[in-house]
């Protein structure tokens, strides 16, 4: 899973010209789900973007977090994040998750950010959308996580799975 986190002062997306959302201080997410990612990676973006330290304190040092704030987050789901640019001219998206499952699991990550307690306004998924931002300082950080596929770990199953192997 990989995000663009965006410190805005406001951010706003339209669909078709109509303005769909809009916050005022706080993330813009662009949030991309990647082939063999869970709803672990899901909750883990979602709390690392609430708790990042990247909001100014009194002393102009990047000291507090969105929820710190009470700051929004507006959240727009963006496969081409995983766009592979290093063969030829146009870009592979294999990577990415197909747009059944990255729905599901962006709706996922939406809902984990809005337990924090954070209000999260979001785009519209799969549609073509105009995404105004009024970048703040600027700060733009990359948010990535792996899956557990992806990081030679092993979930639950797959290690009961070679064990029960093991006894036989």
């Amino acid at each position: 899973m990989r995000a663009v986190v965006q410190r805005v002062t406001q951010a706003s997306v339209k669909v078709d010209g109509e303005e769909i959302s809009r916050i005022g201080p706080g993330l813009l997410v662009l949030l991309a789900i990647a082939e063999g990612d869970t709803e672990e990676e899901a909750r883990w973006t979602a709390q690392k973007c609430a708790e990042l330290r990247i909001f100014e304190d009194s002393e102009g040092k990047m000291n507090r977090s969105l929820l710190d704030v009470g700051g929004f987050a507006l959240a727009v789901s963006q496969f081409t994040l995983y766009g592979d640019c290093t063969k030829g001219r146009r870009p592979s998206f294999a990577c990415a998750a197909s747009p059944e499952k990255a729905r599901g699991l962006f709706e996922g990550f939406c809902e984990f950010m809005r337990a924090t307690g954070i209000v999260v306004r979001t785009g519209v998924f799969g549609e073509r959308m105009a995404v105004t931002i009024e970048n703040d300082g600027p700060v733009t950080l990359i948010v990535e996580r792996e899956s557990r596929e992806k990081r030679g770990e092993l979930t639950e199953g797959q290690r009961e799975g070679r064990e029960n192997q093991g006894e036989r």
